[in-house]
């Protein structure tokens, strides 16, 4: 009898892995740099980021935010700024670009581009006016906004139109970029 319900639990726990471990969010918070968004969680024991320490990192974004109220991609870009800051990293020694494409670019779209499209208004707008501000980057693919239709001045002001996502992260590899392998 035992045996059965320890076989039944554990074919629970593997169809169901939330199940098996649940996330503790409490601890995440936003800020420093981005109150609204960008929620980061402290490191009680980490190695401690060398003073010296300068980033340069891009972000590659192709997945629209069809769940949740913000593309995670650009949430994740806020994220890394926030932590970091947090943790140390003066805000001018963290330069942060996003490279768009795919349906992504759609989250960067004005509001009247996607009434035309009769497509919603991405919540992630107010969120890329707010890091454009800060200075973070956003290139959009050439080739994704011509299979999609979008020109220049469909994008959301600041953001900037590319040859391709990969002509971008060549340059931007040129320039010092690392790429986010997440």
């Amino acid at each position: 009898m035992i045996r059965a319900f320890i076989a039944i639990l554990a074919i629970s726990l593997l169809a169901n892995p939330a199940a098996a471990q649940q996330a503790n969010m409490d601890s995440f918070v936003p800020g420093p740099v981005f109150e609204d968004f960008g929620p980061h969680a402290p490191v009680e024991g980490m190695t401690p980021i060398p003073a010296d320490t300068t980033f340069a990192h891009a972000f590659d974004v192709r997945e629209r935010a069809d769940e949740g109220p913000r593309n995670r991609g650009f949430e994740s870009a806020a994220r890394f700024i926030n932590m970091h800051a947090a943790a140390g990293v003066p805000q001018e020694d963290i330069r942060v670009a996003v490279v768009v494409h795919g349906k992504a670019v759609h989250d960067l779209l004005t509001a009247a581009a996607l009434e035309t499209r009769e497509m919603p208004v991405s919540g992630s707008s107010a969120m890329v006016r707010a890091m454009l501000d800060h200075g973070v980057r956003f290139i959009v693919c050439g080739q994704s906004a011509a299979a999609y239709g979008v020109s220049e001045d469909d994008l959301i002001p600041g953001v900037e139109l590319a040859l391709s996502a990969m002509t971008a992260h060549a340059l931007l590899q040129q320039q010092g970029y690392t790429v986010n392998p997440f």
